[in-house]
């Protein structure tokens, strides 16, 4: 059994920045070291980070002192400046291509733009998106939402970092037609649509695709939904003890592909038990 790991798997950019960020803060022992809620979306790497010394609040309430790291989706502005009221040592983790979304949104909020999102509601990073509206953004997952939104004279879209370029393309077509004057800032992270083409590719050649990542990570699941949408039987794990024999039956070709999330480590794990898997098929 040939075992194929995507061109574009695992870590991005933003990632490996913020948990850089994190190992600089652990190794200085003067001080405590929290994570403001979960730094990325992975929970072995969370838990990784916590046998550091590094641990996870889920509100300021929880962090008695010290440094507090800001996650690599962002956060809400006002929650910065309370950490830094309180006196604790803000560590901005926040991707830059997020931070970019963060300027877009203030741009067109200061010049009178209805915001538009288009997300995940109830995703962190949309939350701080939304935060730098003032909390007046319309959040959106599909053309239909944006086609039930009210006429206005001038509407401005921003995207989570996260989502696919076609969704854009969609609900950017049905916003035109709500609207006088449209302004679209992609903020698709370049990672993002380098990930999803390369999942996208393999997917069409093997005849099994195996997305690794967290469960709660919204870019692996889309990656699932794309590998899915191929036709080609795709399964969603966070481990490599998540594998079943039963979905490699038959197959002389399995893809691997896994979201920005994702350590190497688990990578390998999962393509060393595929191995495993295929000599006892092989041996059956």
């Amino acid at each position: 059994m040939e075992i194929i790991v995507a061109e574009n798997a695992g870590f991005c950019f933003g990632v490996k920045r913020a948990l850089d960020l994190v190992a600089r803060a652990a190794r200085d022992r003067s001080r405590p070291v929290h994570t403001l809620g979960p730094l990325i979306h992975n929970p072995q790497e969370i838990a990784r980070l916590e046998s550091l010394g590094v641990h996870h609040a889920e509100s300021l309430d929880e962090i008695p002192g010290g440094a507090v790291v800001l996650s690599a989706h962002g956060v809400d502005p006002a929650v910065e400046a309370e950490a830094r009221a309180r006196g604790l040592q803000v560590i901005d983790a926040t991707c830059p291509f997020v931070r970019r979304a963060h300027r877009h949104i203030r741009t067109l909020a200061e010049r009178g733009y209805a915001v538009v999102i288009l997300g995940d509601p109830g995703h962190r990073e949309v939350g701080g998106l939304a935060a730098r509206a003032g909390g007046r953004a319309h959040i959106v997952t599909s053309a239909a939402d944006a086609q039930a939104l009210p006429v206005q004279k001038r509407y401005g879209l921003v995207v989570q970092t996260t989502q696919r370029s076609e969704t854009l393309r969609q609900v950017a077509g049905a916003l035109a037609e709500r609207c006088a004057e449209l302004r679209v800032f992609n903020t698709i992270c370049e990672a993002t649509v380098a990930r999803q083409d390369s999942a996208r590719e393999l997917a069409e050649r093997v005849d099994v695709m195996i997305v690794v990542g967290g469960r709660n990570s919204a870019n692996t699941a889309r990656l699932r939904e794309i590998c899915a949408a191929t036709g080609t039987p795709t399964h969603h794990l966070e481990v490599a003890q998540e594998l079943e024999p039963q979905w490699l039956a038959s197959a002389t070709r399995v893809g691997v592909t896994a979201g920005a999330s994702t350590p190497e480590w688990i990578i390998g794990q999962v393509v060393e038990r595929l191995r495993t898997l295929g000599d006892e098929s092989a041996q059956a």
